[in-house]
């Protein structure tokens, strides 16, 4: 009896997803990788080979960028991190109005993040906003937030962590959800406080909630861009830039082909850094 050769018919429902997938990210992706060896406008592109890779990366300011954007990624990440964790167990500790602070602190997520810069911008004025006028109300001379070379970053950092760390707080109460209450009541009678069992029960048992926190953290910190751009435009001088807006400057700039080389390099980075993480994460649950 002749074998029947399989139907095509269940590769039919792939093939719209692989018709987007493939216009709207491999083709781009692809055509960036090329117009990132050339000098090009809207009508001609020039083939200059690594040109632009060597120019990107023996100007100084684009280095800083660079610098800046490993900076901002690993404070934002590590803080939504800790913080989410402390937020979400407080909020499934059972405390009054519980339901309430959860909405409370899910609020900055669902504002728009353009909106959230220009506010914080106000509030963060060294003479009028609102924050400094209350420190000075109390005797404290309040600093330059975002005029301050060294300040500026993290305080667009600071702004970056409140409006994300909700979201860090959100997977990690699912997380906290799924952990059965045997494992504590088991802790209880082994004698454990609730210092022991923080450490020992819940650490271990929402690491999936962590490495996705610490992986979608990462990654909106390495490409953030519309918070800066909102907050300080990456000033005072180049001191808050980072690459993204490095590269949007290029692009202003007129400088095309620099800045889809900067392009490249922000893809590469985060592939270089997401990818071992993720197998790191990965092999780490398997061998647990």
């Amino acid at each position: 009896m002749a074998s029947r050769r399989p139907s095509p018919y269940p590769y039919w429902f792939v093939l719209p997803a692989a018709v987007v997938f493939v216009t709207l990210f491999l083709v781009p992706t692809i055509a960036s990788f090329w117009f990132s060896l050339t000098r090009w406008d809207l009508f001609a592109a020039e083939f200059i080979g690594w040109d632009n890779y060597r120019q990107f990366f023996k100007e100084p300011f684009l280095i800083q960028g660079l610098t800046n954007t490993l900076i901002y990624a690993v404070v934002t990440s590590g803080a939504k991190t800790v913080l989410g964790l402390m937020l979400a167990v407080l909020l499934t500790s059972g405390i009054w109005m519980q339901g309430f602070l959860r909405s409370v602190v899910f609020f900055p997520v669902l504002v728009s993040t353009i909106g959230v810069g220009i506010t914080f911008a106000a509030l963060m004025h060294p003479t009028r906003g609102v924050i400094n006028l209350g420190l000075e109300s109390i005797g404290i001379d309040g600093p330059a937030w975002l005029s301050d070379p060294a300040l500026a970053l993290y305080s667009v950092a600071m702004i970056d962590i409140w409006k994300g760390v909700g979201l860090a707080t959100l997977i990690y109460i699912a997380g906290l959800a799924a952990i059965s209450p045997e494992y504590y009541e088991a802790s209880r009678i082994d004698g454990a406080t609730r210092w022991q069992q923080f450490w020992r029960v819940t650490v271990p048992l929402v690491r999936p909630a962590t490495v996705t926190v610490v992986t979608l953290s990462l990654i909106g910190g390495l490409r953030s861009f519309d918070i800066i751009w909102a907050t300080t435009r990456g000033g005072p001088g180049f001191a808050s830039d980072v690459l993204a807006s490095v590269i949007y400057k290029q692009y202003q700039a007129g400088f095309y082909g620099l800045a889809t080389a900067g392009n490249v390099i922000l893809f590469l980075l985060i592939a270089v850094i997401i990818l071992p993480l993720t197998y790191w994460f990965n092999k780490r649950e398997v061998d647990l």
